[in-house]
């Protein structure tokens, strides 16, 4: 139990002696130490129902709670009930912090199953920065809801169907230079593609062409599935080489193609059930009324009033849509692997798509917490989404590549004793630690600016900032003359750097579960940044290595304590850390 929910207990006992009633408190760390660790207003709510004096109901809470050796108490303002935690329950707390692998994390998710469906890339082309968000915040929220007691189900739902197959099969037959497919899958099927794409432009046969090989496709023509395989295959491997780089795994690569076979029984029983109606040849989903306009996602306000906005599940010419491949998805997910929720992390665009999606799950009895975990757009220097020089997409792995390049010559010029394999794998951990770091300490709602200086800078709020501070602390102990062992140890906090830490440390457990409210890894990466300037203060104003026996003891305690926080909280984003920099 952490101190947070230790004291909401406690409270939520005393306003329950109060108010006669059971009643769940509101209680949350304080955002001004000043007044105090912890703060309530749960005090102001009840006496706003019941008509009374909020200062007055705050001291009759006072005068009930049991808290004694763990917290002192106060009433501030019009209300609010400030609590401040004592040194030695500090102390107490952090010494069992020392031998929990959880580090304090509670398990809110035990019993609870969810698919986290992201990055999601499109087949026979290459990934592009772009894809950072998807692959690195869902990634992220895998780690984080596991670590919290969640059976997750990570699932990368390629784009490995659609009509751009026609084009590739087309330049597969005709363009393709067998060499380069082996040397560069990727970069071929792409330069395929390219072309025949010009090529549809200046010859509307050779359109057609592309048209005639899709049907074939569809209808299950053994050679063009074989290429179709082919190219799923190789775009397979160039994509997992990514992953294996980022270290992102899945549990499923389940595409559109999976789902195929779904669709026209799907439709049907759309139609049977009357959730979807013919309109100009297509079938499609309209609103049931049930929702006033302004919240139904199947209607759109115009210049002449309320208008309808349907999804189309089956077009005129009976091809299939995202939105159908989308619903038979839910219905596998939700039947076959049983699942609680569903999380999409999709960026903003896609947001009517979803509203969509899930009202009309929800009318087909397909029930779950559905959520879209929508981002904004990574912009360049000059404000404007990333491009190249050309106007094309920055490659993710160039990306990737430029800043383990870029965390390289930092670390050389930084540390020129680094050499070899070391300082390549160093340069590995921290280019890529950036790159993610740069991602996650963001809102994932708003638009960024990508820098490479403020990304892989020292100082700042950086993954390199946290990584040296990790560094830092190993290297206490690596001037040890033997091994340090917490166990036994007596953790006493005298000095205001020792409190703060200690109240830093105590709060990884709290959170945690936030995060997962609104699914904001920023929050946590917050958190560890205000853990590494607590420690960076509490190492310059309270001597370890110099200080007596008892007191040594106990601030090498908070040492590798704060390592192991600092360690599992960059773990959960996916960051590793190295020993030396």
């Amino acid at each position: 139990m952490t101190l947070l929910q230790n004291l909401a207990s406690r409270l939520s006992a005393a306003l329950e002696k109060v108010v006669g009633e059971p009643t769940a408190p509101n209680i949350a760390a304080a955002a001004d130490l000043r007044f105090g660790d912890y703060q309530s207003n749960s005090a102001m709510v009840l006496a706003k129902k019941q008509k009374t004096n909020p200062r007055a109901l705050a001291q009759q809470v006072l005068d009930v709670i049991e808290i004694e050796g763990i917290a002192t108490s106060s009433i501030a303002g019009p209300g609010f009930i400030n609590f401040t935690i004592l040194p030695e329950a500090y102390a107490h707390y952090v010494k069992s912090l020392l031998a929990d692998p959880k580090l304090g994390a509670p398990t809110p998710g035990e019993g609870k199953r969810v698919v986290v469906d992201f990055s999601a890339p499109n087949v026979a082309k290459p990934m592009h920065v772009g894809h950072i968000r998807s692959t690195i915040i869902g990634d992220s929220l895998c780690r984080i809801a596991r670590f919290l007691g969640y059976d997750v189900i990570a699932d990368n739902h390629i784009g490995d169907w659609g009509t751009q197959f026609g084009m590739i099969l087309h330049g597969w037959k005709t363009l393709l230079d067998q060499e380069a497919l082996e040397a560069d899958p990727i970069a071929e099927l792409v330069r395929v593609y390219r072309q025949v794409n010009v090529d549809t432009k200046a010859d509307p046969s050779v359109l057609e062409t592309c048209k005639i090989e899709l049907v074939k496709l569809q209808a299950g023509d053994p050679e063009n599935l074989a290429i179709w395989q082919k190219c799923i295959d190789v775009s397979k491997s160039g994509l997992q080489k990514i992953y294996d780089r980022l270290d992102v795994k899945f549990d499923h690569w389940l595409g559109e193609s999976f789902y195929n076979d779904m669709l026209p029984g799907l439709v049907d029983e759309f139609l049977e059930k009357g959730l979807a109606r013919e309109s100009n040849g297509a079938v499609c989903v309209f609103s049931d009324g049930e929702k006033p306009p302004g919240e139904d996602p199947f209607k759109v306000n115009r210049e002449d009033g309320w208008n309808d906005n349907p999804a189309i599940i089956r077009k005129a010419d009976g091809g299939f849509l995202y939105a159908t491949t989308d619903l038979a998805t839910i219905k596998y997910r939700i039947d076959e692997w049983n699942v609680d929720q569903v999380w999409y992390v999709v960026g903003v665009p896609q947001q009517l798509h979803f509203r969509q999606l899930f009202d009309a799950a929800e009318r087909w009895g397909k029930h779950g917490d559905f959520r879209h975990i929508a981002f904004g757009s990574i912009l360049g220097e000059d404000r404007k989404l990333m491009k190249t020089r050309s106007g094309d997409n920055v490659g993710l792995s160039d990306v990737l590549e430029e800043s383990v390049e870029r965390a390289a010559a930092a670390i050389a010029e930084k540390n020129p004793d680094l050499v070899g394999d070391e300082a390549k794998e160093i340069a590995e951990i921290v280019g890529i630690g950036s790159v993610k770091f740069a991602e996650l300490s963001q809102n994932r709602l708003t638009d960024y600016v990508f820098s490479w200086d403020r990304m892989l800078s020292l100082q700042g709020d950086t993954a390199p900032y946290l990584q040296y501070s990790h560094v830092r602390i190993r290297s206490i102990f690596r001037k040890l003359e033997g091994e340090f062992s917490t166990k036994g140890v007596d953790v006493v906090l005298n000095e205001p750097g020792e409190i703060h830490l200690a109240r830093l440390l105590a709060r990884f457990g709290e959170v945690l579960p936030f995060v997962l409210e609104d699914h904001r890894p920023n929050l946590l990466a917050n958190y560890l940044l205000e853990l590494a300037r607590a420690f960076h203060s509490f190492f310059e104003s309270c001597p370890v290595l110099k200080s007596e026996d008892s007191v040594k003891a106990s601030r090498l305690a908070l040492c590798q304590l704060s390592s192991d926080v600092l360690e599992k909280g960059l773990g959960l984003l996916g960051i590793r850390c190295p020993e030396r920099m």
